[in-house]
């Protein structure tokens, strides 16, 4: 027998009559990264400020910048790749941290490619290949098979020249501030003590290519010695004043590291890394997506515009790079130091 359709007629027919389910619209990637308009009090204190200081923070490619510094909603990678133009058109971020250099080196076209993001006046702090620092490997899974073995790069000039220095200068060129060596907390014994690495490291920094500047960020306090001033100043080279738990205040850093500030002239580099109360785990939990100052810190950023104020009265170049994980958002921490230090300035 035939089917014949019932008074409503077949459920294929229901199908048909049925209204299809709409789609919400997608909605479209980002493909270019816009910056935001510096409000009035912004381009003001860009005025106000001392003109060697720059300020900038440790990367940029932070999608929780939305309103801040980029003006549109773009993923991760595509900052990362040409987030820079956005950053750099803000009037105090004039300077910024290339970071991911240190867990491998990068190309000279890739440094061009930062290069041409900025304007000529625009500056990159960029941190060595931890080979170059490392006496041993740490016992972290990423570092596979070579986890706890000695690194045969440590202090290695001839490395660091090929794989750091050279590439760095090549694709920079004057837009290069400094190469920061950062010495990762490490044992001493194996070195042979606190003189036995300052020994090495003058040795290294000395076999250096002349030229860029050289800066050295502790992460062992008992290194911070007369002795280490004294190696820096003879190769030409400066103290990184890093704000970590584990070193002592910036104060007592510039007072140890003298020797070394005391050529005419001689750069003023600060680190605002981590807030006091936290480590980097607690506070990337704590922080994220560090689109606000969570745990402001007053007294470091007095510490810092203090310092920043000395040394450009006098005329040392400053450079000042702040974490997301100081105070909750870098660019908001440095909208406020920018603040602190055009008024002590002014004083």
């Amino acid at each position: 027998m035939t089917p014949t359709n019932g008074l409503f007629g077949s459920d294929d027919d229901a199908k048909e009559k049925a209204p299809k389910k709409q789609r919400a619209p997608r909605t479209p990637k980002a493909t270019t990264v816009d910056a935001v308009l510096p409000t009035a009090e912004q381009l003001d204190l860009s005025h106000r400020l001392p003109a060697h200081v720059r300020l900038g923070t440790s990367s940029w490619s932070f999608p929780g910048w939305e309103g801040i510094v980029y003006a549109n909603k773009a993923p991760e990678k595509l900052l990362s790749n040409d987030g820079l133009r956005a950053y750099s058109r803000h009037p105090l971020l004039r300077t910024v941290g290339i970071d991911r250099t240190h867990y491998a080196p990068i190309p000279s076209a890739q440094f061009a490619q930062y290069a041409e993001q900025v304007p000529d006046d625009f500056r990159f702090l960029v941190k060595a290949h931890e080979a170059c620092t490392l006496f041993q490997w740490p016992t972290h899974p990423r570092y596979g098979q070579r986890k706890g073995q000695p690194n045969e790069l440590f202090c290695d000039a001839a490395y660091a020249a090929r794989a750091v220095v050279e590439p760095a200068v090549r694709g920079l060129g004057d837009k290069l501030q400094c190469l920061l060596f950062q010495i990762a907390p490490q044992p001493l014994k194996p070195i042979g003590g606190a003189d036995a690495f300052v020994a090495k490291l003058h040795a290294f920094l000395s076999a250096l290519p002349k030229g860029p500047c050289y800066a050295i960020e502790l992460r062992n306090r008992e290194l911070l010695t007369p002795d280490y001033a004294a190696a820096l100043a003879d190769a030409h080279a400066i103290h990184c004043h890093t704000v970590l738990r584990r070193m002592p205040p910036l104060v007592e850093q510039w007072s140890k590291s003298r020797s070394a500030n005391a050529a005419p002239g001689a750069p003023l580099l600060i680190r605002w890394m981590l807030h006091r109360d936290h480590d980097y785990e607690s506070a990337l939990e704590h922080y994220e997506p560090f689109h606000e100052l969570v745990d402001e810190d007053a007294t470091t950023r007095d510490q810092i515009a203090l310092l920043a104020v000395e040394a450009a009265a006098a005329e040392r170049p400053v450079t000042v790079i702040v974490n997301n994980k100081a105070e909750g958002s870098a660019p908001l921490s440095v909208f406020k130091l920018a603040s602190r230090i055009a008024d002590e300035w002014k004083r």
